[in-house]
């Protein structure tokens, strides 16, 4: 099975979008410090687990190329949006990579029973 182009692009622009949208929010407010990084890993997990129960597939296996392709395009949209304002200096904060890594990660967790839609029927 190959991946499907739609889900692929579609989800890598809807969790960047998200999480723009998100910091712009706290940007704008001026929020800063513990609260605004939880918030920020509570909600990129959400999406994350959203976007992986979206895909039809069986295993964390078949999630994890999308997973990957997303966080590569959420790094290239980070290169075309940011670098103008700060350089490379913008790959050098730990947080950014971090980031990259929970949009790997958060999808897989789809398929663990906990957040698994299907696991909550009596029984099961």
């Amino acid at each position: 099975m190959g991946l499907r182009v739609v889900p692929l692009l579609g989800w890598g622009i809807a969790i960047y979008a998200v999480m723009f949208l998100l910091a712009s929010i706290f940007a704008t407010y001026n929020f800063q410090g513990v609260t605004m990084r939880l918030v920020s890993l509570a909600v990129l997990l959400t999406t994350g687990i959203i976007a992986g129960h979206s895909l039809p597939v069986h295993s964390w296996r078949d999630i994890l190329p999308y997973s990957l392709s997303w966080a590569i395009i959420a790094a290239v949209i980070d290169g075309v949006m940011l670098l103008p304002l700060t350089g490379w200096q913008v790959y050098a904060n730990w947080s950014v990579w971090l980031g990259y890594a929970l949009v790997v990660i958060a999808p897989l967790l789809a398929h663990y029973p906990r957040f698994n839609r299907f696991s909550l029927s009596p029984g099961v």
